[in-house]
């Protein structure tokens, strides 16, 4: 089984690398966040794997920021942390890409309205080929409301208006691997079989990523993303 560690976060994510101790150290103090001993409803976990790489992966994190001042400061920070510039060919833009010590690419976003109350992360982005069939899974798989959608981007928030947003970008050339994916809890006293039935019922497809005998399950969505049903808390 893989190490790990969780983290608060929102929604629920899983951030792959070598040393998940270390990691997990960059993006607690990154964020501002504490650690956590056990899975909660919304966390990052931070997950030991052999072979991570410094390239664009099909899902990153947005940082918010609320000011000019701010975003400078943050970028300034995160190097200090450990963070360093990336290019993934994003030319002239108002955001800064950095990446984490383990190569996970991630953007510290200028100033943005639609993102002042998110909290530190502003949203969870997914490369895709069709952001509407995208939004139609997760919003009925996460119950989540639906807030955007064109041919090329789609935004869905909790229904309750807290935390981030999860973004579909509608990309030509999708990457096959992800270092960041998500995972989904079930609420206290559900089924988790039921849970993945569900699932399945909306396009979810069973995957095998070499996880063995673990206590989630792992699916994939109809884009071919992989994300894990926890077992209930």
């Amino acid at each position: 089984m893989s190490e790990y560690q969780y983290y608060e976060f929102g929604p629920a994510g899983r951030i792959k690398g070598r040393d998940s101790s270390a990691l997990g150290r960059f993006w607690a103090e990154a964020l501002g966040w504490g650690v956590f001993s056990a899975p909660v409803a919304v966390c990052v976990c931070v997950v030991t794997v052999p072979d991570p790489g410094t390239v664009k992966y099909r899902v990153h994190l947005d940082l918010a920021t609320t000011s000019a001042a701010h975003q400078a400061e943050l970028v300034a920070r995160l190097k200090e942390l450990g963070a360093t510039p990336a290019d993934v060919g994003q030319g002239d833009v108002p955001w800064t890409v950095l990446a984490d010590p383990e190569g996970n690419v991630f953007c510290v976003l200028e100033p943005r309205e639609i993102y002042r109350d998110t909290g530190p992360i502003a949203a969870v982005v997914v490369d895709c080929a069709d952001p509407r069939a995208m939004a139609r899974f997760w919003g009925e798989a996460i119950d989540w409301t639906l807030h955007e959608v064109t041919d090329d981007h789609a935004r869905l928030r909790s229904a309750k208006g807290v935390g981030p947003y999860l973004e579909f970008l509608r990309t030509p050339d999708v990457t096959v691997w992800n270092r960041v994916h998500l995972d989904l809890l079930p609420y206290r006293g559900d089924d988790q079989a039921a849970e993945v039935a569900r699932l399945r019922t909306l396009g979810a497809t069973l995957a095998d990523v070499g996880q063995g005998d673990v206590p989630w399950i792992v699916l994939a969505d109809p884009e071919g993303n992989e994300f894990c049903v926890l077992a209930p808390a």
